[in-house]
């Protein structure tokens, strides 16, 4: 082999590789980014939906003995939310939410805090389940998926 059709094989080699990795690296395990340990409840003011894979961000103000703190909750993907039947109409910005979840592990808040939800109750009392089903969270009955 000369240097030329080694370059090229190298190069084959490492787009292969950087192809099978990145699947990898874009969907984490719950346990990569969230404690399981530390369920919260959270109610606020959705301010953004970001409907985007691999996980919708639900962006809500939740307001804390007067004070404002900015949350983005990860949710499941955009199609695992419609199977469920939440929709872009469902959650408007505006609208007041309940989120039952688990925070961050890191939990500086910067910049904002996070949490991965499981469940969405709304002012009237629809409940949707808006986790992924898999991922690794714990079995707390809120994923109809779970045996």
């Amino acid at each position: 082999m000369n240097f030329r059709t080694d370059k090229a094989a190298s190069l084959a080699a490492a787009l292969i590789l950087g192809a099978i990795g990145a699947p990898t690296l874009a969907h984490h395990a719950f346990q990569a980014e969230f404690d399981g340990n530390q369920p919260l409840m959270l109610q606020g003011k959705v301010t953004k939906v970001e409907w985007i894979n691999p996980h919708t961000w639900v962006h809500m103000d939740v307001v804390t003995d007067g004070v404002t703190q900015e949350w983005m909750v990860e949710a499941g993907t955009p199609n695992t939310l419609l199977r469920e039947g939440l929709t872009r109409d469902s959650l408007k910005a505006g609208e007041t939410i309940i989120v039952r979840g688990y925070r961050a592990k890191d939990a500086r808040c910067r910049p904002a805090c996070k949490a991965n939800g499981r469940d969405v109750t709304f002012l009237d009392g629809h409940k949707v389940f808006m986790g992924s089903s898999g991922t690794g969270a714990p079995k707390d009955g809120s994923d109809p998926n779970e045996k």
